[in-house]
């Protein structure tokens, strides 16, 4: 019993270490509860950066589920990125981390709106707490970079 308690500690503190994390703080003296600050770079649009905040309690079996994410242009965003990416109403997972032993994850979706040349990010819980799915949105304008185009072709 013993190793398995050792086992599981490990394994909670490790989950904490992340190599795209710029900030922590602390919820206050009497708490587990920290507010993490991740980074993501969009994998197939390196040019937008998401910056994610949620909330981790250390020892705790799952983390609650409030997040919030901001995206913005870093870099060059191309035509032919945009070409590659997945233009479908339920757009992609560009990042998904557990938030809890009972099937509970965070993920970060991208969604392209043709009709207004956005990329969305949806940072959304898979789990209902209290009555509701927690959600954040930050969308990212193509205007400005060599991927917006005059006259947009709308798909339906």
């Amino acid at each position: 019993m013993r190793k398995v308690l050792m086992l599981l500690g490990l394994c909670l503190g490790l989950s904490g270490c992340s190599d795209n994390e710029v900030g922590d703080v602390s919820l206050g003296m009497f708490t587990l509860k920290d507010i993490k600050l991740n980074t993501l770079v969009d994998p197939l649009i390196p040019g937008v950066t998401c910056h994610v905040a949620s909330i981790e309690a250390n020892l705790s079996l799952s983390d609650p589920s409030d997040s919030a994410i901001s995206c913005r242009q870093t870099g060059e965003i191309t035509a032919a990125m945009i070409e590659k990416i997945d233009k479908s109403l339920s757009g992609e997972v560009v990042f998904k981390k557990s938030k809890s032993v009972f099937f509970k994850s965070m993920k970060i979706r991208r969604i392209y709106d043709p009709a207004n040349q956005t990329l969305m990010y949806l940072s959304y819980s898979t789990k209902e707490t209290s009555g509701s799915f927690k959600h954040s949105l930050s969308t990212v304008p193509l205007w400005g970079t060599a991927a917006y185009q005059e006259s947009p072709v709308v798909q339906k």
